[in-house]
């Protein structure tokens, strides 16, 4: 019984192949192809979920089928099956069913037709590994499947400048949410000793005692947790990325922040319940953000113009009741929410477009204003103030801009000294002579080898830097991400355990990505004299296999899921000791910033206005 679980990853996984291979003008083999995917999904899971709840309804746990081994250290995927991922899992086969038979005609002679269910089946893939992962490695996997196809839908009308940008800043909150789940990984490893699964997470007594005896790892895995489920929810103060979200095309905004995605941050904290709910500290913060963000929520949501963006905002103020919920302990409650409010926002985003229409209609005819709301019985200076920042959107936006993005913007920008001859020049003769140290670390005395790890990652972190801000050569900031990886690996290889076979593992996939990522960049600048960082280029239009390509070494060398990079960094975070955390947030923190730093280069490069068939810049307007 547990073995058929698989079944319900391989389907929609078989289903995006076949859609690879079929040709973009045959639409109606695409979409028959799509809605047979998830038309068999809900019939296997409907059929499966009735089965399992006649034997009782069990928690099922497929344990430890390993990636990757070496000595001390297991990379494996853990999958798991319970009235949580029955009701998450039903839902979604349902949503994305009807999503497919909609956008069959909805997007009807677009050009990328293709690419839309291309990326849809690739996201459900994601879904569904996220909602049957059994650790937190295998919840990591669908976890960035569904970030990569969040930037490509959002992007889906790549010809235009907003919706390039906005998914960029998406992509951007997403990689603040990696940092929380990938630190809560690190930290569970110490704390468990293990790749702790999370049926072992319902053990009250076994969860009990190690967090009596280690009470600040556990509260700082629970933030972390909370942080990463914050993002993926639009939950306070990450809450303003949802309305941009909202530049896709209309099925998948439902789909995808309406519904399933959005709702994947409470799917985090219910699977994690049984670890956090001791934690009282944590439960009260929880409770703070969900009703701080279904407060503001509403009052944003009441202003809005945009239909869409409404919908969206009044979805996050009802994840923050889901929020509250769950941190209260009522868990059917939760569920029965999440159904009902996916269910609702999918129908509304599906239908906005006609509602549109017919408010239109109506409002000249039969519009009648209200004559009193509840925004009349405070005081006018409040009214007024509330009213103004709701319209801005409480700021929050302008305040991720401020303490997040712009430091790193202006740190960059102090390092423009960094050319590729003054890298070779100061760096290079460096990081031989810390290879050198490294292979003699036995020699030194233990003082100094437990600091030399720090220096080494944060002149890793000062090349991501770099590569972020760079706004002119694009192979430079692409070199720049490589030597970051080599950097975080000379930094760790000072801790024992890190041995031949781990530095292959790691190495193989940046150098192949790298070389091939760097070959595509050379190529098209042998082609087109206009190039650089400093605007979109839209050159997609004119290379569509050379953007396939740059793409495909973008998600090598950022650690797609299931690549050698992606286990080389669960194995650099495995080998960071539990007394390292500060180096564990410089290497976090390199690795997030290098993922939005490559696909900066990719939307830069190759998604935006065409440059050739329009004007010579780039209109910045939807």
């Amino acid at each position: 019984m547990s073995a058929l679980i698989l079944g319900f990853i391989l389907i929609p996984f078989v289903g995006f192949l076949v859609s690879l291979v079929i040709p973009k003008e045959k639409e109606a083999l695409l979409s028959i192809s799509a809605f047979l995917t998830a038309g068999i999904q809900l019939s296997g899971i409907l059929t499966y979920s009735v089965y399992w709840i006649y034997k009782g309804h069990p928690s099922l746990n497929l344990k430890e089928i390993p990636l990757f081994e070496s000595r001390g250290y297991i990379f494996y995927l853990d999958f798991y099956f319970d009235k949580i991922g029955a009701v998450f899992l039903i839902t979604g086969a349902f949503l994305t069913f009807l999503v497919t038979i909609y956008s069959r005609y909805y997007l009807h002679r677009e050009s990328g037709y293709k690419r839309f269910f291309n990326t849809i089946l690739l996201f459900y893939v994601g879904y569904n590994l996220t909602v049957l992962s059994g650790n937190f490695e295998t919840l990591f996997i669908g976890w960035e499947l569904l970030g990569i196809s969040s930037f490509l839908l959002i992007a889906f009308y790549r010809e235009r400048y907003l919706p390039v940008k906005n998914a960029l800043k998406v992509f951007s909150i997403y990689r603040i949410g990696d940092v929380g789940l990938v630190l809560a990984m690190w930290a569970s490893h110490h704390l468990w000793n293990e790749n702790i699964s999370f049926a072992k997470l319902n053990d009250f007594s076994l969860v009990h005692q190690h967090l009596n005896e280690h009470s600040i790892t556990g509260a700082f895995i629970s933030l972390m947790i909370l942080v990463t489920a914050a993002t993926k929810s639009a939950q306070l103060p990450f809450s303003s990325w949802l309305s941009r979200a909202m530049e896709g095309p209309t099925p998948s905004s439902a789909i995808f922040y309406g519904s399933l995605s959005v709702h994947l941050g409470a799917f985090l904290m219910l699977r994690t319940y049984p670890f956090w709910h001791q934690q009282h500290s944590i439960q009260l913060l929880i409770i703070l953000i969900g009703l701080s963000t279904s407060i503001i929520s509403v009052t944003i949501a009441r202003v809005q113009s945009s239909v869409k963006s409404k919908i969206a905002y009044a979805s996050i103020g009802q994840i923050g009741l889901i929020f509250i919920e769950i941190a209260l302990g009522f868990e059917k409650l939760a569920l029965l929410h999440f159904a009902g409010n996916a269910f609702l926002r999918t129908y509304q985003l599906l239908v906005s477009p006609s509602v549109v229409s017919y408010l239109i209609r109506e409002q000249f005819y039969h519009y009648v204003p209200k004559l009193q709301s509840i925004e009349d019985s405070f005081p006018k200076r409040i009214e007024y103030s509330i009213y103004l920042l709701s319209l801005k959107e409480w700021e929050l936006d302008s305040l991720m801009n401020y303490l997040i993005w712009k430091p790193l913007k202006n740190v960059g920008r102090k390092l423009d000294f960094l050319t590729i001859k003054r890298l070779l020049i100061l760096f290079v003769p460096i990081y031989c002579i810390g290879l050198l140290i490294s292979v003699k670390a036995n020699l030194l005395p233990d003082e100094i080898t437990g600091y030399l790890p720090y220096p080494f990652s944060i002149i890793g972190l000062v090349m991501v830097l770099k590569a972020f801000s760079e706004r002119h050569r694009p192979r430079l900031s692409w070199l720049l991400v490589i030597m970051n990886h080599l950097w975080v690996l000379l930094a760790i290889s000072f801790n024992e355990g890190f041995g031949a076979k781990e530095t292959v593992t790691y190495l193989g996939g940046v150098f192949i990505s790298g070389i091939i990522g760097y070959a595509c960049l050379s190529k098209l600048k042998s082609m087109e004299e206009d190039y650089g960082l400093n605007r979109f280029y839209g050159y997609s239009y004119e290379y569509p296999k050379l953007s396939l390509l740059f793409l495909l070494s973008c998600l090598g060398l950022m650690a797609f899921p299931i690549t050698p990079t992606f286990i080389g960094e669960d194995i650099i975070f495995n080998h960071i000791h539990a007394n390292q955390l500060v180096l564990a947030f410089f290497t976090a923190l390199s690795f997030v910033v290098m993922g939005i730093a490559i696909f900066r280069i990719y939307a830069r490069l190759f998604l935006g206005p065409y440059t050739k068939k329009h004007l010579e810049m780039p209109i910045k307007s939807a």
